[in-house]
C-alpha cells in the first residue's frame, strides 16, 4: 500500500475551510472514476447498467506535474478499498473522503513524486475534544515547517480482516462464478488450508513461507497433481483478496507448479471394446447405453451424467451439452447413437436421461455423487468382470473412439483436413489442443518402417 494512501486514510480534512489557493496549481483537481456512468445519473440508469458500473473498479485519478517536462503526468490511482463494497453509496463515501483529502494535501504542498521527505506529514496526538494539529513539510528548498490547525473530519479506518472473514468474503465471490460441483471441491480445499492455520490471526500475517509449507504437506502426504491444483485454488481465492485490496498482492503466483506424472486412461483395443459391448448388452444396456454418449458423442462421463431428458432433440439430432463453467454447448447425435435410443416423448423433459433404475427420472444427488455411482457401477460390472487395471475407465471409450475416428479419416484426408473435421467433432477449443490430445492418446501412428531398417 502506498505511503499517500496510508496518509490520506489518516487525513481527511474540508477543503472548503481552509480559503488557500495557489497561483498556479501544479497538480490537476482529482475526480473519481464511477465505473464510466455520469453519477448524478445513477437513479437513471437501468439495473444492469448499474451492475455494469460496480463490476468495474473505482478509483481517484489525477495529474501532478513533471519536474522534468514541465507537463501534467497521470499519478498512480488510488482505491482505497473501496471495491470490496458492492453499492454506489458505500464506494463514494470512501472514495469522497480520500478525494478532499487528497486535494487538500496537494494545495498544502504534497508532492507524489517524494514519499518520505518533503512530502511526509505527521498527526500530533489530542484529546477527544481537541483540534489535532497538521505538520506539513514545505515543498520549497528552505526548511521552514508550518503549523496549520485544522479540525479533522472522522475517516473510517478499517480494520485488517481475520483468515476466517478474509476466506469467508472471498469464498463467497468464488460461488457466485463456480458451479456446484467445482465449488465444492474449491471449498474444501480452502477450508483444508484455513485448518492448518490460526484462524483469528490477520490475513496480512499469512505469507508464501506458510503457504508453501502447507503445499509440501500436501505433496508429501498426497500427490504432485493434488498439490499443483491445491495451489492452483489457493491462487485464485488470493487474487480476490488482492484485487478487492485486502492483501496488497497475491504472493501464491510467486510459488512454482512442480513436475508431475502424467495420468491417462488407457485406449481400449477393438477386441477389448467389442467385448465389453457384448456383455453390457446382456448384462446391464443401461451402463451401455450410458458408455455410448461418451463413445460416440465424445461426451466426459460427468457431462452424460448431467444431461436430461430435454437436452435430447431427437427430431432434430441436436444435444445440448452444459460444459463446466461454458455456455451450453451444441452437439449432433450421430445416426448410430439414435438407433439405440429408447423413446423418450413420454418422459418428463425436465428430468435426468440417465438415473440408477431407469431411463428419465428424478435422482436427488449432487454431481459428484452421480459420476460416482456410474464410476463404481462400471467397475463392478465391466471392470471386476475383465479383470481390468486402474489404467483402464469409462473416459477410456472416449480416447478409443477418437482414435478410430481420426485413423479412419486419415484414409482419406491430409493430417491438417482430418484434425480440422475433427476438431469439429470433439469439440477441442483449438488446433493445439486437439492435437496435443492426439499425441497423448497415440492416435497418430506411423505406417511400418521395416523396409527402412533392411
Amino acid at each position: 500500500m502506498s505511503s499517500i494512501l496510508l496518509l490520506l486514510q489518516r487525513v481527511h480534512q474540508n477543503v472548503h475551510q481552509t480559503g488557500h489557493t495557489l497561483a498556479k496549481k501544479n497538480f490537476s483537481q482529482p475526480r473519481i472514476y464511477t465505473g464510466g456512468v455520469d453519477i448524478t445519473l445513477w437513479n437513471e440508469l437501468s439495473k444492469e447498467e448499474q451492475k455494469q458500473a460496480l463490476s468495474k473498479d473505482w478509483y481517484i485519478y489525477y495529474k501532478f506535474i513533471d519536474s522534468t517536462t514541465g507537463k501534467l503526468k497521470r499519478m498512480p490511482n488510488i482505491k482505497g478499498g473501496s471495491n470490496r463494497y458492492k453499492t454506489k453509496k458505500e464506494r463514494l463515501l470512501i472514495l469522497t473522503q480520500l478525494r478532499d483529502a487528497l486535494e487538500y494535501l496537494l494545495e498544502k504542498g504534497l508532492n507524489p513524486y517524494i514519499d518520505s521527505d518533503t512530502s511526509l506529514l505527521e498527526l500530533e496526538q489530542a484529546t477527544p475534544n481537541q483540534n489535532k494539529m497538521v505538520v506539513v513539510a514545505s515543498v520549497s528548498n528552505d526548511s521552514n515547517v508550518a503549523l496549520i490547525p485544522q479540525p479533522l473530519k472522522p475517516v473510517i479506518i478499517e480494520p485488517v480482516l481475520s483468515i476466517k472473514e478474509a476466506f469467508a468474503y472471498a469464498l463467497k465471490i468464488k460461488k457466485k462464478s463456480l458451479n456446484d460441483t467445482s465449488y465444492m471441491n474449491f471449498e474444501g480445499r480452502i477450508n483444508r488450508f484455513k485448518k492448518a492455520l490460526d484462524e483469528n490471526a490477520p490475513i496480512t500475517s499469512l505469507n508464501r513461507k506458510q503457504t508453501n509449507e502447507y503445499l509440501n504437506s500436501i505433496l508429501d502426504t498426497t500427490s504432485a497433481r493434488n498439490r499443483n491444483n491445491t495451489r492452483i485454488d489457493l491462487s485464485s481465492l488470493f487474487e480476490v483478496l488482492a484485487n478487492d485490496e485486502i492483501i496488497p498482492e497475491n504472493f501464491i503466483k510467486k510459488i512454482n507448479t512442480i513436475k508431475t506424472k502424467p495420468e491417462r486412461n488407457k485406449t481400449y483395443t477393438p477386441d477389448m471394446q467389442q467385448n465389453i459391448y457384448s456383455y453390457l448388452e446382456k448384462n446391464d444396456p443401461t451402463l451401455l447405453l450410458f458408455i455410448k454418449f461418451i463413445s460416440y458423442n465424445f461426451l466426459r462421463p460427468v457431462e452424460v451424467c448431467r444431461l436430461k431428458v430435454g437436452d435430447l432433440d431427437i427430431k432434430d439430432k441436436k444435444l445440448y451439452v452444459r460444459a463446466k463453467n461454458k455456455a451450453v454447448k451444441i452437439k449432433i447425435i450421430p445416426e448410430i447413437l439414435i438407433k439405440d435410443l429408447p423413446d423418450l416423448s413420454s418422459l418428463n423433459k425436465d428430468e435426468f436421461l440417465f438415473t440408477p433404475s431407469k431411463i428419465g427420472g428424478e435422482w436427488v444427488a449432487t454431481e459428484n455423487n452421480r459420476r460416482d455411482f456410474f464410476s463404481k457401477r462400471f467397475k463392478t460390472v465391466v471392470k471386476d468382470h475383465f479383470k481390468l487395471g486402474a489404467d483402464y475407465g469409462m473416459y477410456s471409450f472416449r480416447h478409443t473412439f477418437i482414435t478410430k475416428l481420426y485413423r479412419e479419416l486419415r484414409k482419406t484426408y491430409t493430417p491438417f483436413e482430418s484434425k480440422s473435421i475433427l476438431m469439429n467433432i470433439t469439440g477441442h477449443s483449438t488446433m493445439t489442443a486437439l492435437e496435443l490430445y492426439l499425441r497423448d492418446i497415440d492416435a497418430e501412428l506411423p505406417e511400418d518402417y521395416s523396409h527402412l531398417l533392411e
